[in-house]
């Protein structure tokens, strides 16, 4: 009895200590449970569904991109496929902007999305529903990716704010989706012997720098239709056709390799040259006319109207050759300029001649008597460096009557004080001498035939231009 008591004692408190030890263990386990879950609740985010895990290894947040893509298991410094044939990569261009165009630099400055899409079977990962991954700069370092650049570049950056503006798209089957935002400026060699009244062709060139033809092969990913641009508005240049093209480039110690083109054919507009240059060039030019109406004794007037046109033509060809490259060759503006200067400078000879006939008439007059002794002619110079007319007293000249004689030798050429007969039709032509003394003695007549030549000569010039460049 009392051995039957005691194992009874003992057999119940066994099971007593296994409750309350029980209890405790399971408390503490689910207390673990609580921590684990709240953990990796904290951990990520609250996103974790085990459920999914098991059924789709793309939503897996527990496994590392890198293992799900089975990076280290590979050598990404190596191109997908190796050794085999070369590797196909198409390229997708979208045009976001043309920022700037220079025809000082004669370059371009543009900002597009480039796209490469390729194959690399070593990324491939299983998905049941074919649901791609979509990662950022940080995965993109430690994969291969196609080495294209751009030719004949002077500057180009990816943009980084606030973080790289790349994208990298990986499918279950392998197939890679890369885009970067990129700006670059690039050279564009232009042609200014018809500016302002140009078209300039420029192109973006594309092409691997590591790898030939034999090793990766470039191509547009969707023909014609890959190059697509948004609404582009420039202030000087209208955007005629965007275009794309291919062609191979060849090196000498490398050999031969794809090379991608972008063409666009920019039209420059000339309403701003007209106000800026074209319209002051041609109110300069009728301005120095104006000195034709102005009394050729007033040489102060004719002079400062004169030379305030040439330097203002000066101002107009300093001005449009500073924001001009430096070429060897003549431009469309240039004949304008240097043209409708020599107009204005010839108005200003122009002066220069008629007074300079006006004084040799006056001296002659003066040599032959027909000045009055009481003819001060230091203070009528004085004035405005050239005789007067009203100031002097010429004395008409005396009419001789015509002669007629019988002697066959005298002729009206020889004797220029008779003239000739009515019934005679005999006439001398002037000489060039006489030509110019005429035109000394009349140097009105200078300003007289100004007045027309110059303004059909311009009107000449203008038709002749604008029917050649236009």
């Amino acid at each position: 009895m009392k051995v039957g008591a005691l194992t009874c004692l003992a057999l119940a408190t066994a099971s007593l200590v296994a409750m309350v030890t029980g209890g405790r263990s399971s408390g503490r386990r689910k207390h673990k449970e609580v921590f684990i879950g709240e953990n990796s609740k904290f951990k990520f985010g609250g996103r974790i569904d085990y459920k999914l895990k098991r059924q789709d290894s793309t939503k897996t947040l527990l496994i590392k991109s890198e293992q799900l893509l089975r990076i280290e298991e590979h050598d990404f410094a190596m191109r997908p496929g190796f050794g085999g044939a070369a590797i196909p990569v198409g390229i997708d261009v979208q045009v976001e902007s043309i920022d700037s165009i220079s025809e000082v630099n004669m370059d371009f400055t543009m900002t597009l999305y480039l796209r490469h899409y390729w194959k690399d079977e070593r990324l491939a990962f299983p998905s049941r529903n074919n649901q791609s991954r979509t990662f950022d700069s940080r995965l993109v370092k430690k994969i291969w990716v196609p080495d294209v650049f751009f030719v004949h570049s002077k500057r180009s950056f990816i943009h980084d704010t606030t973080m790289e503006n790349i994208m990298l798209r990986v499918y279950p089957d392998g197939n890679i989706l890369y885009s970067v935002r990129v700006t670059v400026t690039a050279l564009c060699s232009m042609d200014f012997s018809s500016f302002p009244l140009d078209t300039q062709n420029c192109s973006l060139e594309l092409e691997s720098y590591a790898y030939n033809e034999n090793d990766l092969m470039l191509y547009w990913k969707n023909g014609n239709d890959s190059l697509r641009t948004d609404e582009i508005v420039l202030s000087q240049f209208f955007i005629e056709h965007f275009q794309a093209s291919s062609g191979l480039a060849f090196y000498s110690s490398t050999g031969w390799y794809n090379r991608l083109f972008i063409n666009f054919i920019l039209r420059r507009h000339i309403f701003f040259f007209m106000l800026q240059t074209y319209f002051p060039t041609m109110l300069m030019v009728v301005l120095s006319w104006v000195s034709f109406w102005i009394d050729r004794r007033a040489v102060p007037a004719r002079v400062s109207l004169g030379i305030t046109t040439v330097l203002t033509m000066s101002t107009i060809i300093t001005g449009v050759s500073s924001s001009m490259p430096q070429v060897s060759y003549v431009k469309a503006v240039d004949i304008y300029l240097w043209t409708s200067f020599l107009f204005v400078f010839l108005s200003v000879i122009e002066y220069a001649a008629v007074n300079y006939c006006t004084t040799l008439e006056e001296m002659r007059k003066m040599k032959r008597g027909k000045i009055p002794s009481t003819f001060n002619a230091s203070q009528a110079m004085a004035f405005d460096g050239c005789f007067h007319d009203n100031d002097m007293e010429l004395t008409p000249f005396s009419r001789i009557a015509p002669t007629l004689t019988s002697d066959p030798l005298t002729t009206p050429t020889q004797n220029p004080d008779i003239r000739p007969s009515e019934g005679t039709r005999l006439r001398r032509q002037r000489s060039v001498r006489q030509n110019v003394d005429l035109l000394v003695s009349n140097s009105y007549m200078i300003d007289s035939y100004s007045r027309l030549a110059f303004p059909l000569s311009y009107l000449l010039f203008n038709t002749i231009y604008w029917s050649l460049y236009s």
